[in-house]
């Protein structure tokens, strides 16, 4: 069975409102820069001490989730069931929710629809416990854009979960009507929505604009509108200097545009900010110097890359292929 609809999954476009998942400051700096092995780390010291402790629970779930360890992520499953049950939070629904999702995207036929049945109902109550939490709005409005009806989709009920936001959050509605008008291939209306969206201080509305940005730049490059695609990743750049999003995507526009060089140049500047684990960086990077004619150079990145056990699957797979022509 198909699951390519299961939207949470999507490197560098997933967000981790000014309700947080973590309440310590230092705990979600980390999450929010992708230091996860120091977020892991504190995580696991309070776990010992206090074995019932949610915030630990959620923080060692997303890490595996973070990580791709299967086994840590079966693991994570009992203890967000508990947190769930006893001491209903939106936090622990949502962790638990991106628990099963990320189960799903690997499981039998038979097994798959329950999953993501269970994934659905876990975002659902994250947003009635929490309307807030932006992250659990924003991962269940793309649920229903991308899966299936017989899977409990529909454009309705995301139109429905911006409707209801809209009086209190306005900013987060505008990035949620431009979530529904990349679905709809409505290119202008994103980036109008995109431009009008004021995050403030808001750091998860801000990661959020980042993600939609460097998407819908992503999208303007498969259509070869590469002055859109420029305009969009430069803005990432501009906005977030520090993220390796909008290098990455220049990255990506460069080799488009057959200019090797100039991709090499912004993929290596991009390998050294944060983020950078969660992007195909090395992927294209090998693209490149494949390109160029460096065969050697672009072995060792497309090794590098598919040793990251953070890499998008479908990127692996046409790493190795690639490697497979150097043979």
């Amino acid at each position: 069975m198909n699951v390519k609809w299961m939207p949470w999954l999507l490197a560098g476009c997933m967000p981790l409102a000014h309700a947080e998942l973590l309440k310590d400051a230092q705990w979600q700096a980390w999450l929010d820069a992708g230091k996860t092995a120091e977020l892991g780390r504190a995580a696991q010291l309070r776990a010992k001490a206090q074995s019932d402790d949610d915030q630990s629970t959620i923080a060692l779930a997303l890490v595996a989730l973070d990580d791709n360890d299967p086994s840590r992520i079966e693991a994570s499953i009992a203890t967000l069931q508990a947190c769930v049950e006893k001491r209903p939070q939106a936090a622990c629904s949502y962790a638990l929710g991106r628990v099963y999702g990320q189960q799903a995207m690997t499981a039998s036929v038979f097994k798959m629809p329950g999953l993501a049945t269970k994934t659905k109902e876990q975002f659902l109550k994250a947003v009635e416990l929490d309307p807030a939490l932006f992250e659990a709005r924003s991962v269940l409005t793309q649920f229903y854009l991308m899966a299936p009806s017989f899977a409990g989709g529909g454009v309705d009920k995301a139109k429905a979960l911006i409707t209801d936001v809209q009086a209190r959050q306005p900013e987060q509605a505008r990035l949620l009507r431009a979530m529904v008008a990349v679905h709809d291939k409505d290119w202008t209306t994103a980036e109008r929505e995109l431009q009008s969206t004021k995050p403030g201080a808001d750091r998860t509305l801000a990661r959020e604009l980042r993600g939609q940005w460097t998407r819908l730049g992503l999208e303007y490059v498969e259509q070869k509108n590469f002055p859109k695609a420029q305009a969009a990743f430069e803005w990432v750049q501009r906005e977030h200097p520090t993220h390796a999003a909008g290098a990455y995507g220049m990255g990506r526009l460069l080799i488009e545009t057959g200019k090797y060089d100039e991709a090499i140049q912004a993929l290596e500047r991009a390998r050294g900010l944060e983020g950078s684990e969660r992007m195909p960086i090395d992927h294209r990077l090998g693209q490149a110097l494949l390109a160029k004619g460096d065969k050697a150079a672009a072995r060792v990145a497309l090794e590098r890359f598919v040793q990251n056990k953070r890499a998008n699957p479908r990127n692996v797979e046409e790493a190795r292929k690639l490697l497979g022509t150097l043979a």
